[in-house]
């Protein structure tokens, strides 16, 4: 009687998957337009080997876009002009990592979220001046790199910092791995990131980087998209569904676990 219980849940729980991969909504094969900075390693970058770009983001679209049946025509900006495009139309969809947050629901809808992470503090492998915030904060000769508008410059003005965005400590950069490439050059000291991206850059750096202090937070990542967008629905959905087959799962332990930048 148990074996035949068992066979029978296992039975029901194939109907429910495959009723709930029916579910999702069909877009008949539609365009939609993603764009990204490819500058957000490992959620998506440039491959050194290959020249193409790939990442964490780009297998979840691609796994969305075939449970959603549309297809996926990508293209390339910065970040500081991505969330004012998509929220003038320009784009369907945008992905680089972007941290919800309740000013930026002001311009854009946001999906639901797809991966948390906690802001780090990344440092060179031989930094031994300062090892958490307020170490960094005490010592005016230290610079932080940061990208305007971003969730790690304000953690850097108002979490580590006097609250001053003009701080001359904090030296901007137009993409994040700029103002890795410069932390790597001594040109600064800190380089404020989320955990996942963090992890990625001190794996491929052979000792060259690491991650110092505690957590200064935690953020989630969402799609944004032009508001009253009819993608979110479907999106979220879609993301539901990664989440609950172990899809997510699977592409965090590829792309932060097994994978080796620049390998």
């Amino acid at each position: 009687m148990k074996l035949l219980a068992t066979i029978a849940a296992i039975a029901t729980a194939a109907v429910a998957t495959l009723a709930n991969a029916g579910d999702l909504p069909d877009l008949g094969g539609r365009e939609v337009v993603v764009v990204t900075e490819n500058a957000y390693p490992p959620l998506q970058f440039i491959d050194q080997k290959t020249n193409k770009a790939i990442g964490w983001e780009y297998d979840a679209m691609a796994e969305i876009a075939k449970r959603l049946n549309f297809k996926v025509k990508y293209e390339n900006i910065s970040w500081d002009a991505m969330i004012p495009a998509v929220s003038e139309g320009q784009y369907d969809i945008g992905m680089t990592g972007i941290t919800i947050r309740d000013d930026r629901k002001e311009k854009v809808d946001f999906s639901d979220p797809y991966m948390r992470s906690e802001m780090v503090m990344l440092v060179r492998g031989d930094e031994n001046r300062f090892d958490d915030a307020k170490s960094f904060a005490a010592n005016p000769d230290l610079l932080m790199a940061a990208q305007p508008g971003t969730t790690p410059f304000y953690v850097g003005v108002y979490d580590v910092l006097d609250g001053d965005e003009a701080n001359p400590r904090i030296k901007l950069f137009e993409t994040f791995g700029a103002g890795v490439q410069a932390l790597k050059a001594g040109d600064v000291d800190l380089v404020l990131t989320d955990g996942t991206a963090g992890k990625g850059y001190v794996a491929a750096s052979n000792g060259g980087l690491k991650i110092v202090g505690q957590p200064l937070g935690t953020e989630d990542f969402g799609f944004i998209f032009p508001k009253g967008s009819d993608l979110v629905a479907p999106i979220n959905a879609a993301i539901a569904s990664l989440k609950a087959d172990g899809t997510l799962d699977a592409l965090n332990k590829k792309w932060f676990l097994d994978y080796k930048m620049g390998g």
